[in-house]
């Protein structure tokens, strides 16, 4: 029996892009923990859903979408703002600077190093632009909260400005 692609979302393309970016940085160093997916997945259902049972409905739905490691080379060319590229670059940034596989392991390996040239390289930013993005986003978060809830928050920003 051939396996059936995921439904079409519910949320916006612009929405899904982005959240497929973002994982797909996580997948970069070929692991994304079953933990940091149940995390992502809470804090973007309350994110992109309004009550209970939609939250529910649309973390099942995401999972799907979570586990897919796409390549970046297929999903930046969807992303249609300066601000989208922007906020991507962030995003990434935090991702893969976020925790070692190891406790021996420097903090962004190998395949990650490469996979954030690749994203710097497709998004084309300015290099000043780079540069303010890498250094705003190596800041620890001066209110203590961990990187789901720092993304969550630079996703829930941006989505209300839309």
């Amino acid at each position: 029996m051939p396996l059936q692609p995921p439904s079409p979302p519910s949320i916006s393309p612009s929405q899904m892009t982005l959240l497929r970016i973002v994982s797909t940085m996580a997948w970069s160093d070929g692991h994304l923990a079953d933990e940091e997916v149940d995390v992502m997945l809470d804090q973007f259902s309350h994110l992109f859903a309004s009550n209970a049972g939609q939250q529910v409905a649309l973390r099942d739905e995401l999972r799907d979408y979570l586990m897919q490691n796409l390549p970046l080379e297929e999903l930046v060319p969807k992303l249609t703002s300066a601000a989208e590229r922007e906020l991507v670059l962030k995003l990434g940034y935090q991702v893969i600077s976020a925790s070692a596989r190891t406790p021996g392991e420097e903090l962004i390996n190998e395949e990650e190093a490469d996979a954030y040239d690749r994203l710097v390289s497709l998004l084309n930013l300015p290099a000043d632009v780079v540069a303010r993005i890498e250094q705003e986003s190596g800041q620890p978060a001066v209110d203590g909260s961990n990187l789901i809830e720092q993304l969550t928050a630079e996703l829930k920003t941006f989505v209300d400005d839309l």
